[in-house]
């Protein structure tokens, strides 16, 4: 079987999708799967492990005529299926992409299609809700299969598209551990001392991530009298939305503001085990989403890999795998209060944090690629669907 991703972001490029795209290609090609990827042009110069896949990095513009050059590529490679890894920003905005299931389906090709997010895309000016969302679905109803990554995607589709499948995302980032001497080591040389209590933030900046909260229940902390810092470990911002700029200087400017810039420290890139590491240094992984916490986070999967005692939103969806008080803390979304209290609470009780470390290394497995590859498998391996793919 061979399998051609399809993807607006890829490594050397910074961004989730390229990532989780990249280890789930790495995967499958363990279990004897062929995988390729398309993708943008800017995405040239590659790892040099022998198992990562080959890449094609042709695509200068997502617009109406790359579906011509996909197809040209599937067919040049013998590809089995086309499978799209959809995040909106990550395709330009242009939803040329999105009518790409059908275009491909004519010609013979299966196409499975992963929302990593159901968010409406801006489009075009007069595009209103209703055009948008019909642009967004639209590949869940011309798909030979359809997979979502978080349960309230699942559930907007549920009933009415066929082939419907929810598979969590992993973790980009490998777990490990550090000795206590190893720790001591690393935060030192971060210029962080056994008094200094350190919290962090893991990924890239956007409104929908809660950065202003973020900075905002840093002030609170420092204001009660406590000894706390911030590391933002990563890059600032991905390669794919450009608002995410803005957004960063927002939050820049919201540090300045309340004096707190010699207690944030921005790491800016790292290689994978320099991100473990630094995510085993810490003492509380504050991830504050505006939207409440998904599986559909890959930075939260890899804090939970990394044992970390995590604090973060309440989901909008309850989430059956993770419980309040056992593997993580949730608070209330933009609650500067409530996330103070829920760090505050971990920094105060040792016994907390263990407990919530050591939970969150448990619950990890559950979201293993070995797992996700093999339910790909099962997808690639549905009966072709004739016809668009709805139900009733």
């Amino acid at each position: 079987m061979h399998v051609l991703m399809v993807t607006g972001e890829f490594p050397p490029m910074q961004g989730g999708v390229g990532a989780y795209t990249a280890m789930l290609a790495q995967t499958l090609s363990h279990t004897g799967v062929d995988v390729s990827v398309i993708t943008d042009q800017r995405a040239t110069s590659l790892p040099g492990s022998t198992d990562f896949p080959q890449s094609y990095p042709q695509i200068d513009r997502w617009g109406w005529g790359s579906l011509g050059k996909i197809s040209q590529l599937a067919r040049g490679i013998h590809a089995d299926w086309i499978h799209v890894q959809y995040q909106t920003a990550a395709f330009g905005m242009h939803p040329a992409i999105n009518f790409g299931p059908l275009y491909w389906r004519r010609q013979g090709f299966h196409v499975a299609w992963t929302y990593h997010d159901l968010l409406v895309p801006y489009l075009f000016p007069k595009a209103g809700s209703r055009l948008r969302r019909w642009v967004t679905e639209r590949p869940a109803f011309s798909s030979n299969a359809t997979i979502v990554t978080n349960e309230p995607d699942r559930r907007q589709l549920e009933g009415r598209v066929a082939n419907l499948t929810a598979i969590p995302i992993g973790s980009n980032i490998q777990g490990r551990t550090l000795t206590l001497e190893q720790r001591r080591t690393l935060r030192a040389d971060w210029g962080y001392g056994d008094d200094d209590l350190l919290l962090a933030y893991f990924g890239f900046l956007n409104r929908s991530k809660g950065g202003i909260t973020l900075v905002e229940t840093l002030g609170n902390l420092v204001a009660a009298g406590r000894n706390v810092h911030l590391l933002m470990v990563g890059e600032r911002v991905g390669a794919s939305d450009p608002t995410n700029f803005v957004y960063l200087q927002e939050v820049e400017a919201r540090i300045a503001a309340l004096g707190l810039a010699e207690r944030v420290r921005w790491t800016g890139h790292l290689a994978d085990e320099a991100v473990a590491a630094a995510l085993n240094a810490i003492d509380v992984l504050v991830m504050p989403y505006a939207d409440g916490a998904s599986l559909r986070r890959g930075t939260l999967m890899a804090g939970l890999v990394n044992g970390c005692a995590i604090v973060t939103t309440t989901p909008q969806t309850p989430l059956p795998e993770l419980h309040n008080g056992r593997d993580w803390l949730t608070v209330a979304p933009e609650d500067v209060q409530a996330t103070a209290r829920a760090v505050a609470r971990i920094l105060d009780d040792g016994s907390l944090a263990m407990t919530l470390r050591s939970n969150a290394r448990q619950r990890s497995r559950f979201f293993a690629w070995e797992s996700i590859a093999s339910r790909h498998i099962t997808v690639y391996g549905l009966p072709v669907v004739l016809g668009d793919s709805v139900v009733g």
